[in-house]
């Protein structure tokens, strides 16, 4: 077993996982994501994780297909469990770290009340390690666009911050938060390499300028 702050290969990351689907929430490694869980099904399968991997995949569903249990995207991110509280209302308050993105190989048929997919992990398996593509990373255009794009729609940024923070830390940090839809999420998750998430990220942010229909202060998420 993999114990805390351990790091992982694509050997010991588990052939079956629980998945929760959200949709417009993107998990990337190294990443951390918040959530709030109150639906019996998905309360189930946080504490079979804490008693087991404390690892859940997050994926997005897609926009079509039964309301219940609609399709999901081919590509998720595992996550660890490494924070957690639980609310007087029978909540659960957690954060993920994000490990490594995954193929879904099939959804396995529902025998818990949460669902499970076979995972292929190994078209990711450069998750496992920091990326090392600092160098061609469009870091000055991106920051450049940013600025443009946070004064349109009203969100105020350490930039100090953002322009010291490692490669991977900012870009998969943004594309987190930025509010994009269902599929453009999907699209940042599915880049193959952190320069092409940076390049993407920056034509987003430049088409999301251009559209003259945009809503000011659009909160971040």
């Amino acid at each position: 077993m993999v114990g805390p702050g351990s790091s992982y290969a694509a050997h010991n990351l588990p052939p079956l996982l629980a998945v929760f689907p959200l949709p417009g929430a993107l998990l990337l490694p190294r990443t951390r994501l918040p959530l709030n869980i109150f639906e019996p099904r998905y309360l189930a399968m946080v504490d079979d994780a804490l008693a087991g991997s404390r690892l859940i995949g997050m994926i997005q569903p897609r926009e079509e297909g039964d309301g219940a249990n609609p399709a999901l995207y081919d590509v998720g991110c595992v996550g660890r469990i490494v924070q957690y509280s639980e609310t007087g209302d029978g909540r659960y308050l957690l954060t993920l770290l994000g490990v490594s993105r995954f193929v879904v190989v099939r959804e396995l048929p529902v025998t818990l009340a949460y669902r499970q997919v076979k995972p292929d992990w190994r078209p990711f398996e450069a998750d496992l390690e920091p990326s090392a593509e600092e160098d061609r990373v469009d870091r000055e255009h991106l920051l450049a666009s940013l600025r443009v794009y946070f004064s349109r729609f009203g969100h105020k940024a350490d930039w100090a911050g953002l322009a010291a923070a490692p490669a991977e830390a900012l870009i998969n940090s943004l594309a987190a938060i930025c509010p994009f839809n269902a599929r453009e999420k999907q699209a940042l998750m599915e880049a193959a390499t952190l320069a092409d998430r940076s390049d993407m990220l920056t034509s987003l942010v430049e088409m999301a300028i251009a559209d003259d229909t945009g809503e000011p202060n659009r909160p971040l998420q």
